[in-house]
């Protein structure tokens, strides 16, 4: 007995500081109270993790663990509703930022878009990195959308107006996407190095051939970290996924747990649809799809959702909130997911399309792309 308490009371203090948070979020936004909320959803080295706090006179607080940068959303709704302002036309309370194992406190008379930072260097580090390359695609949007709000009536419907600001949103877009590389390139230590060439890859369809030797050239702690892994592995995933290349098998449950196989629609053209409930682009595309499944599915066509989504009620939710009918799986493990890896997408949507054979015959076909590589097939 002596023994087994010895154990307990030594390994007491590690079981405590293992509890003990390593990262803190204190805020004041203007003097909001409930049913107002802020929500948080974190990542860091593959673990992701949400988390939502009552405001009180404006006051909340976050407190957590995570193993290294974390990258985060963090929303704030008036109405306590956390989807509506991430799905809001442009105009949400929505910032998308990185911190570290740090105290933070963030403060705002009127709204977390604006609130003022201190007390992170990570925080501090990804802003200096913005003002090298660029705001980020939401933040150029966001504020585009802003401006369209606030412009006159006569603006609103004027299309030369709507011209010009599309032009400033994809200059900025154009320009961040080419200084992102050169950043890499001067900054091989930086974490956010590891980012640039990661969006590179996945926004701006950079070529593994010019960002593998980028990521080559980046720290050795970057590299072999949890997320320079898994773009190693899309970097070089292209060889894997490419046209003509066998499509990777894999197995998911569907909304139901049965087990379903890609092998299962051997026979059949395969649209293998990557999306998540949170991701607006993808429930965008939810209407062509739509489109597409009703012309072509009687002649051989299928599409097999697969979500990266970690909760399965918002993953329902949808499914039947957008009326997709056909089959649909997902491991719930979020960006952990296992087909994910297999495919080495590093964002979504993305989609793969399978011959009746079993071979890849094209990716990334959206819109348009898509519909008229099916009408090529099937026409």
């Amino acid at each position: 007995m002596k023994l087994k308490l010895f154990f307990i009371a030594a390994i007491a203090p590690f079981v405590a500081a293992a509890q003990t948070p390593n990262f803190t979020i204190t805020g004041k936004i203007g003097n909001l109270n409930a049913p107002a909320k802020i929500y948080i959803d974190y990542s860091s080295e593959g673990e992701g993790k949400s988390d939502s706090a009552t405001l009180v006179n404006g006051v909340f607080k976050f407190a957590g663990n995570i193993a290294g940068i974390a990258s985060s959303r963090m929303t704030l709704s008036r109405e306590g509703i956390r989807d509506k302002e991430i799905y809001a036309t442009g105009t949400g309370d929505v910032v998308y930022v990185n911190f570290g194992k740090e105290h933070i406190q963030i403060k705002s008379a009127d709204s977390l878009y604006n609130a003022k930072w201190t007390g992170s260097m990570v925080y501090q580090e990804m802003k200096d990195f913005e003002k090298e390359v660029g705001p980020t695609v939401m933040t150029v949007h966001h504020n585009a959308n802003v401006q369209l709000k606030m412009a006159t009536p006569e603006q609103q419907k004027d299309t030369a107006y709507f011209k010009i600001l599309d032009k400033k949103v994809q200059a900025l877009r154009i320009s961040r996407g080419e200084k992102m590389l050169e950043f890499a390139r001067d900054n091989p230590a930086s974490w956010f190095a590891l980012q640039a060439i990661s969006e590179s890859v996945s926004g701006y369809n950079v070529k593994p051939a010019i960002a593998l030797p980028l990521f080559n050239n980046l720290s050795a702690p970057l590299r072999l970290s949890h997320t320079g892994q898994g773009l190693y592995k899309i970097l070089n995933s292209h060889t894997v996924t490419a046209v003509g290349a066998k499509a990777p098998e894999f197995s998911q449950n569907d909304v139901n747990g049965k087990l379903v196989s890609l092998s299962d629609f051997k026979g059949k053209y395969v649209l293998v649809e990557f999306w998540a409930s949170w991701c607006s682009p993808c429930r965008a595309e939810s209407p062509n799809l739509l489109k597409q499944y009703a012309l072509f599915r009687e002649r051989g066509f299928e599409i097999l959702g697969v979500s990266v989504d970690h909760d399965k009620a918002k993953w329902l939710e949808a499914i039947k909130k957008d009326g997709l009918t056909w089959p649909q799986v997902s491991d719930l493990k979020g960006w952990e997911s296992d087909a994910r890896k297999v495919y080495g997408i590093s964002g979504v949507p993305a989609n793969f399309l399978i011959s009746p054979d079993g071979k890849i015959l094209g990716s990334h076909l959206i819109g348009e792309a898509l519909n008229k590589k099916l009408g090529e097939l099937f026409n």
